[in-house]
């Protein structure tokens, strides 16, 4: 599992899992400069899922909205302006727009689009959303992960080009369920991809040192001969 090589290709559940091991370093790293990101990020992975699962219908309150916009902005490009048009947004039509998406479900393009209505909200930030309350039907459009899937570079922030992507993502987390007992979602495959690619520009050797733990058992194996 060399740090140079793409994870995507790859087949082994196995792998896959040891990435998905290390995303909290790998986000503490990131968050280096920013130590609020740790905070946000565990927000938005645990949280926030939980919140909205425990409504009777899933959506999110404004306030939520704009943590999550803010969360979105700390993990990729600083945009403020977009935080102060998320809170724009009056608080009844975030709870209707959001609960009548996450019911349009799984029709995804027609969920992003109803999200899409809110100011400031664009198909990546709708993908949040949705990851967020249905991780089994969508996964975020950071753009690591995006650029990781063969074929999808350049970035496209349309609906057409997150559809491509989530697909890839549905397909390889189907491969990925049905070569091992652990759940894959669209969303786990993405944060593996995420956390894989952020490691090889912030901490290569972390990923080096996953190379050495697959390589171990290998190694002892031939010592046995």
């Amino acid at each position: 599992m060399a740090s140079t090589s793409g994870l995507f290709q790859c087949s082994d559940p196995k792998k896959w899992k040891r990435v998905c091991d290390v995303y909290w370093e790998v986000v503490a790293a990131k968050g280096a400069k920013q130590k609020q990101l740790v905070e946000m990020d565990k927000w938005y992975q645990e949280e926030l899922p939980a919140r909205m699962a425990a409504r009777s219908q899933k959506s999110l309150t404004l306030e939520e909205l704009v943590k999550l916009m803010e969360w979105k902005l700390m993990r990729g490009k600083f945009r403020p302006r977009l935080k102060q048009m998320a809170a724009s947004n009056s608080a009844d039509m975030v709870e209707s727009c959001t609960m009548r998406a996450f019911q349009l479900l799984p029709d995804v393009s027609a969920a992003i689009d109803e999200l899409c209505q809110l100011k400031g909200i664009g198909p990546a930030t709708a993908s949040a959303v949705l990851a967020a309350g249905a991780p089994e039907l969508a996964a975020f459009m950071a753009d690591e992960a995006v650029e990781s899937v063969p074929g999808l570079s350049p970035i496209q922030y349309n609906v057409k080009h997150y559809l491509r992507y989530l697909e890839e993502l549905r397909l390889k987390s189907e491969a990925l369920n049905k070569a091992s007992e652990e759940e894959w979602t669209p969303h786990r495959v993405e944060l593996c991809l995420w956390t894989w690619k952020v490691a090889q520009k912030l901490c290569p050797k972390l990923l080096e040192s996953l190379e050495d733990e697959e390589e171990r058992p290998a190694k002892k194996l031939k010592t046995r001969k």
